[in-house]
């Protein structure tokens, strides 16, 4: 059975999905179920996570969900083994994309921690039958973000290089990623590789901790110098990484052509009957999670960003349960009602240290967004058997059923259906 639950990750989409179907058959025991809990912003290898669509949707069923989405960005190549997966697991599931858009409307720094003026957002609930097209649309998108990874690698070379460390895109980084088989290539993967290079020099030991806090003046917490130090830790680079990522600005370089602008993109996005979300990031303090320093965003101005956002045709908003405080949750939440915007969650999973699972969303107070999940599931649905015209927020439905509130009952109870 533990060869089995290797094969989740390895060889082709095919190998995979049939050692799943092996797995299930051995497996005596079902996971417990959380029913109230959902999660539809899961990453896969396409984009940057330690996961195989195959395995990524295994791992959710093993920690109870009865849903699952995948969210990978700039590249939808791993959702037809995902949508099988799901399938084979008796999962409802959604697909997503997540992309960064031009939006300059005088903000500044948005929801992104690098770049002012774009946003992250998220085109949810793609259709099967859109999904090849849409990914065809997000290919040259792809192309200029390999260019400026690799101008980016020579950045990190310039800093590096004096230690005796060179990173080169096409060696070192593009065979991390799916990038052959329409992947896209993230900054996470290059500091992956600057990673894999920093193990081979100093190895798991007191030399690399000294290096990391003396030369490049980083923070290593006791935790992570134990997991750095930890010569059995299997989720040694991811750690070293995650050290890694608190330094980006020597080698960042602003994305441009790799951006379509947002309208265009919302356009595109209802076009293929997807539901284009806004991905609300939030001020962070205090991290609630811990992993995220202090930093300001989109909070002081987020009537007016909602208002803009809304303006161009944005049907939701996308939040992650755990990644806020109450206050802001309950803030983004008042707003979407008061706009009517679709409110989505979605924990974002790309490393193996994260849970599938959300406690958060057994609250009470996030059972809405439940019903939003498998509403979700029931608009891809119905739109993947039917057309896009048939999509929850198509201009059909909401003849039919004005209240947004009602058509997500509706819709859900289509979601609900599709794992009978």
């Amino acid at each position: 059975m533990e060869n089995l639950i290797k094969k989740l990750n390895g060889g082709s989409a095919e190998d995979r999905l049939n050692a799943l179907k092996e797995l299930v058959k051995m497996e005596k025991e079902k996971p417990v179920r959380r029913d109230n809990d959902a999660n539809n912003h899961i990453h896969t290898i396409y984009s940057f996570s330690p996961y195989s669509p195959t395995k990524a949707a295994y791992m959710a069923y093993k920690a109870g969900l009865t849903s699952a989405g995948i969210m990978d960005h700039d590249s939808l190549s791993g959702v037809e083994e995902f949508k099988k997966a799901c399938k084979i697991l008796g999962l409802g599931s959604t697909c997503g994309v997540e992309v960064r858009c031009k939006f300059d409307r005088g903000f500044g720094k948005i929801n992104h921690p690098d770049q002012p003026n774009c946003i992250y957002m998220a085109a949810h609930g793609i259709p099967a039958q859109n999904a090849k097209a849409f990914n065809e649309y997000l290919a040259p998108f792809r192309k200029k973000r390999n260019e400026r990874d690799a101008k980016m690698c020579k950045l990190i070379t310039g800093k590096f290089g004096k230690f005796g460390v060179e990173l080169d895109f096409e060696k070192d980084v593009l065979p991390l990623s799916e990038s052959a088989l329409g992947g896209s290539v993230t900054e996470r993967h290059l500091l992956y590789a600057l990673a894999v290079k920093l193990e081979n020099k100093f190895g798991r030991t007191q030399e690399l901790i000294n290096f990391l806090q003396s030369d490049l003046n980083l923070k290593v917490n006791d935790k992570i110098k134990a997991y750095l130090l930890d010569k059995e830790n299997p989720h040694f680079l991811y750690d070293l990484l995650g050290v890694l990522k608190a330094d980006t600005a020597f080698f960042y370089i602003d994305a441009d052509e790799e951006m379509p602008v947002a309208e265009d993109f919302v356009k595109k996005a209802i076009e293929f009957g997807a539901i284009p979300a806004y991905a609300y990031l939030g001020d962070v303090g205090d991290s609630v999670t811990g992993d995220k320093k202090a930093q300001k965003f989109e909070d002081d101005f987020l009537p007016e960003l909602i208002k803009e956002i809304k303006a161009i045709g944005f049907k939701a908003v996308a939040y992650m349960p755990t990644r806020n405080t109450p206050a802001q949750l309950e803030r983004i939440s008042g707003m979407c009602k008061e706009n009517g915007l679709f409110e989505i969650s979605g924990e974002d999973v790309n490393s193996p240290r994260q849970k599938f699972a959300c406690a958060a969303l057994a609250k009470p107070e996030f059972a809405h967004l439940i019903d939003a999940t498998w509403a979700l599931i029931g608009h891809e649905a119905i739109s993947t058997e039917k057309g896009v015209e048939y999509g929850m927020f198509s201009e059909r439905s909401v003849k039919e059923t004005p209240d947004l509130y009602e058509r997500i009952k509706k819709y859900s109870v289509i979601g609900h259906e599709t794992v009978k």
